[in-house]
């Protein structure tokens, strides 16, 4: 693929525009020597490993149901390392503001910031303030830096994935994305399903003191579990397929995407992660899992190396086998399905 001439919606929108972007971009310029990425990168400090995280949040409408951009500044990065298997210690806060913002509007974000970072138990250390133009920033765009450390001796990397590992999700997927499609108000859809916006590290923190091994952990944000999985097998080298059935979709979720004509295991997630681990631990994961969210289930397994020789197992690394039994490599969306999602 050779990278067009203009940037894209859909290059920021998790799929394969924006790996496209990344890989032939990015990761030659700035990337790991493995080329491997990662939620958050591991830091060796003496004594102490350390992990750190930044992301840029552009969402709209600034408010939705069950969040805000405030809110999801915090519990993104915060998220990003608890996938690192790190506890947040450290953030900073950068706001780039369009003249003409309400004030009252700015004073709720703050204050759902403050908040956030209070239950995260994680202090805002630095920060930076920018005006823009009117027009020029649809609002507020918000940046979040983090840092935390490691403290267990678990390490999450797409390199200890292997044959015969189980692929788990941590809830019900797709509910951020058909929040955001509510609030917008420009399809007439109507829902009390609220975005399912929340920090993942308490369930981790469970997962790592109950010494359970897991070999990989991602969260399901742009693009959700098809760019996520898609992207682990790729680095993994290995082969995955996923179990329709099983996989946990709200009946609000899937009426709108059926509707819609969207497919929702690309629907954006702001509290679900996807986990890798060996097939005797399943057990143990599920039961730490579904102590924050019931619907948590294996939805898959990780199969043989990747076939080189074969160009469609290259084009497609996931399968995904329906109701009828019948096998379908994953497609990841070119498209952009939901500008402004996080």
């Amino acid at each position: 693929m050779v990278l067009g001439e203009t940037i894209q919606l859909a290059h920021g929108g998790g799929g394969s525009l924006s790996h496209q972007l990344i890989e032939e971009l990015l990761v030659p310029a700035f990337g790991p020597a493995d080329g491997v990425l990662h939620d958050a990168a591991v830091l060796t400090s003496p004594g102490r490993r350390l992990a750190f995280t930044t992301d840029s949040y552009v969402v709209r409408p600034l408010f939705f149901p069950g969040g805000d951009i405030g809110r999801l500044s915090v519990l993104g990065s915060v998220n990003d390392l608890a996938m690192a298997a790190a506890r947040p210690v450290a953030m900073s806060l950068g706001l780039i503001l369009e003249e003409g913002l309400a004030m009252a509007t700015l004073e709720r974000v703050v204050d759902s910031i403050r908040l956030a970072a209070q239950e995260c138990g994680v202090p805002l250390l630095t920060g930076d303030t920018k005006v823009v133009e009117h027009g020029k920033a649809d609002g507020l765009f918000i940046n979040t830096s983090a840092i935390g450390v490691l403290e267990h001796p678990c390490s999450s990397h797409p390199s200890l994935v292997r044959p015969g590992d189980a692929v788990l999700v941590s809830g019900d997927l797709g509910r951020h994305g058909l929040a955001i499609l509510v609030s917008r108000g420009e399809l007439g859809l109507r829902s009390g399903l609220e975005s399912d916006l929340a920090s993942l590290q308490p369930s981790v923190q469970a997962l790592l003191l109950a010494g359970v091994e897991l070999h990989c952990l991602r969260d399901l944000t742009r693009g959700g579990l098809a760019s996520a999985i898609d992207e682990v097998a790729r680095a993994a080298g290995c082969e995955v397929e996923l179990d329709e059935e099983a996989i946990p979709i709200h009946p609000s979720v899937a009426a709108a995407c059926d509707l819609l004509g969207l497919d929702s295991l690309a629907m954006a997630n702001e509290g679900r992660m996807l986990l890798i681990c060996p097939p005797s631990a399943v057990d143990q994961v599920l039961n730490v899992l579904r102590q924050y969210r019931p619907e948590a289930a294996c939805v898959g397994e990780v199969m043989q190396p990747l076939d080189h020789a074969s160009s469609l197992r290259q084009r497609h690394p996931v399968s995904l086998r329906n109701s009828l039994g019948v096998l379908q490599p994953l497609e990841v969306g070119r498209g952009e399905h939901l500008p402004r999602i996080c």
